[in-house]
């Protein structure tokens, strides 16, 4: 069997600068090393005074009119870049949609065990998806249904920090119901 392999796609904001010769503009405008703005120069004197200060011309803000250039050592450069990314990854908040399952006949015990679930994902900031499934003759019993799941839910609202996601009250679906809920911020 033949296998088809794909070639590695870069990541997001893993864009390359252009360093050096490799910056097509005419003109820049260029910022040295201390930070300094030193104002709009031909590419040709940028680039003579990355070599004599022995740094490189590293492309900073290509999009500007003219184009953003700084005086740094690119090896620096790109790892403090690579660092601070990492940083912002690390800090980003990652929720996560817990699932908690509900039926029709469900017994006293299990219904405060999974209260007891839906509980602790909320302490940890996840959301939680309520579903309660029907099998059979029980989708004959919508109503009853519905109101094992608002039990559920008021028994969960007992913490006063709970919402409703937006535009997530309790859906109607055609083996059951379900709704998301979530911390308050």
């Amino acid at each position: 069997m033949r296998r088809n392999y794909q070639k590695a796609r870069p990541k997001i904001g893993d864009k390359p600068f252009k360093s050096n010769e490799h910056i097509i503009a005419s003109e820049v405008f260029l910022i040295d090393e201390t930070g300094e703005n030193i104002g709009r120069v031909s590419l040709q004197e940028a680039l003579d005074r990355a070599r004599e200060s022995e740094l490189d011309l590293v492309e900073v803000n290509p999009k500007a009119n003219p184009p953003v250039a700084k005086l740094v050592n690119l090896g620096q450069f790109k790892y403090e870049r690579e660092k601070k990314l990492h940083k912002q990854k690390i800090l980003q908040k990652k929720v996560e949609t817990k699932v908690v399952k509900l039926t029709f006949r469900i017994s006293p015990h299990d219904r405060d065990v999974r209260l007891g679930l839906a509980e602790k994902f909320l302490s940890k900031n996840d959301k939680v998806k309520i579903e309660i499934f029907l099998r059979g003759r029980e989708r004959q019993h919508f109503d009853r249904a519905r109101e094992l799941m608002l039990e559920f839910i008021n028994a969960l609202k007992s913490k006063p920090e709970l919402v409703i996601e937006e535009d997530q009250s309790l859906t109607k679906a055609p083996s059951g119901f379900s709704i998301i809920l979530a911390n308050k911020k």
